[in-house]
């Protein structure tokens, strides 16, 4: 502005010799309708800046987001769209080099292996190379833990038949036990689904969101029993919805609960205890996990980094009568429209903003020219002191060498891989909003149940149980 002010007061004092020249007058007027028009934009280019500030600083490209999967546009991924752009995200093409996430509903890694293969480190994929270890129902079924019956291998084809009617022979084709009186809800069978993601898998991470839980009623009541009336006993699309359950409205539509709180609320009235319910989810999960981990990391190890990749999946349940609680699949791309039911749109959003929140695909920090991370910036927000735990038996003689497990999480012993990997869950300890995180635990390795064998998993994943557990101790939150 000052140099505009000069500018102009030069102008007027030669007005008098510019005067005698029609041309130079000419000049004058030009110069001046110049800075008149710098001015101009200058004020609504600082106004733009003030009412939209700019998402990436220092970085004139916006990131990019692809997708991949049939009939992108016909809405059942409109949800993820709608946030990605709120958050400055523009899309982009597959095929091409300038994404920065890509969101594939379908498993990617069989069409695009090629492209996936060998990522840049700041690329992020919402799948893990593996991901059917847990999502397909055969391996899920030996997982160790307790489940329902399932007739097919396929998402749809489930059966209700007698034994002497089943045919083992089709392939895909496998049975499980019938969850025997399950808990009803005004004569309906329900299932729970429980979003879940998968932050890390070497070393593994994984949390639960926990802002709510997608409850499905069965449409038709489950007595009396009528093998041919699937609608009893399974749940499809038109699933009866948790606000048009006489039991469950009040809690829901009239008192604004949300689903699990709704439930809760219910139970208690019934003189259950829901925290036995929410406790055996947490387990079953992370046993589930857990038992997969040698074969995750197996998948990831044919691509040059595991860390481009996390997963979001629905793990669904079904309850009985005395509250024991039975995975019944879990989901690899879950349903994520609201499209049938409206009410759902606020909780899938609320989820897909967590996982982007939490996996740190929404901007939060500033990018230097380069586009790389800048470590001066980036400093604060996780320093040393921030990393190091076990104080007491950092500073005792056994851990003078690094040969102990136990002391390779002291400051002498830290590797700069070790290090990342203590940085990455730090940042994910401060993002996680509305997630909750259930491996690892807060337990040390040799407390946990379940019949998990810590000592089967690999040395980065019982440093990052160590870790956590240390972190616990010396701070409430973490645990």
């Amino acid at each position: 502005m000052e140099f505009n002010m000069m500018l102009m007061s030069r102008l007027f004092r030669s007005t008098s010799s510019i005067m005698r020249n029609k041309s130079a007058v000419l000049v004058m007027v030009t110069l001046g309708l110049l800075v008149i028009t710098f001015n101009f934009w200058n004020v609504l280019y600082l106004e733009s800046k003030r009412d939209c500030p700019d998402l990436f600083p220092n970085n004139s490209q916006p990131l990019v987001y692809a997708a991949f999967g049939r009939k992108l546009d016909s809405g059942y991924l409109e949800h993820v769209f709608t946030l990605l752009e709120r958050a400055g995200y523009v899309r982009g093409r597959i095929y091409s080099s300038d994404w920065n996430l890509l969101w594939a509903y379908e498993y990617p890694f069989r069409v695009l292996k090629t492209q996936l293969v060998n990522l840049a480190k700041h690329k992020k994929v919402n799948h893990f190379p593996g991901s059917g270890y847990i999502t397909n129902k055969v391996n899920l079924a030996t997982s160790g833990k307790k489940k329902t019956q399932k007739k097919s291998n396929n998402h749809r084809g489930i059966k209700i038949q007698p034994l002497i009617d089943l045919d083992l022979k089709t392939p895909g084709t496998f049975v499980q036990e019938y969850v025997r009186k399950p808990l009803l809800i005004d004569g309906h069978k329900f299932d729970i689904g429980v979003y879940t993601i998968i932050s890390s898998i070497e070393p593994l991470r994984v949390y639960i969101y926990d802002g709510d839980i997608l409850f499905r009623f069965c449409p038709e009541k489950y007595h009396p029993f009528d093998e041919k009336e699937i609608d009893k006993y399974v749940i499809g699309d038109d699933y009866l919805p948790i606000w048009n359950v006489s039991s469950l409205k009040p809690y829901y539509s009239d008192l604004g609960f949300g689903m699990k709180e709704s439930f809760n609320a219910y139970l208690l009235t019934l003189g259950k205890d829901p925290k036995i319910v929410w406790q055996q989810v947490d387990d079953a999960i992370r046993t589930m996990l857990l038992r997969r981990e040698l074969s995750l990391a197996s998948a990831s190890s044919k691509f040059a980094s595991s860390r481009n990749f996390f997963e979001m999946i629905r793990v669904d349940f079904v309850v009985d009568e005395d509250l024991n609680v039975f995975i019944m699949e879990a989901n690899m791309s879950p349903n994520l429209s609201s499209q049938h039911f409206p009410p759902n749109r606020l909780m899938y959003e609320q989820v897909i903003y967590n996982v982007l929140k939490l996996i740190g695909i929404i901007p939060s920090g500033y990018r230097n020219s380069a586009g790389t991370d800048d470590e001066l910036l980036s400093q604060p927000e996780v320093a040393f002191k921030d990393l190091v735990v076990f104080p007491e038996r950092c500073a005792a003689s056994r851990c003078v060498n690094c040969s102990n497990v136990e002391c390779k999480l002291c400051k002498p012993c830290l590797t700069n891989e070790l290090k990342t990997v203590l940085i990455e869950a730090f940042k994910e300890h401060t993002r996680r909003h509305l997630c909750r995180r259930v491996v690892p635990p807060s337990l040390m390795p040799e407390e946990m149940e379940d019949g998990v064998d810590v000592k089967g998993l690999t040395e980065i994943n019982q440093l990052m149980h160590f870790w956590f557990h240390g972190k616990c101790l010396l701070e409430s939150s973490w645990c």
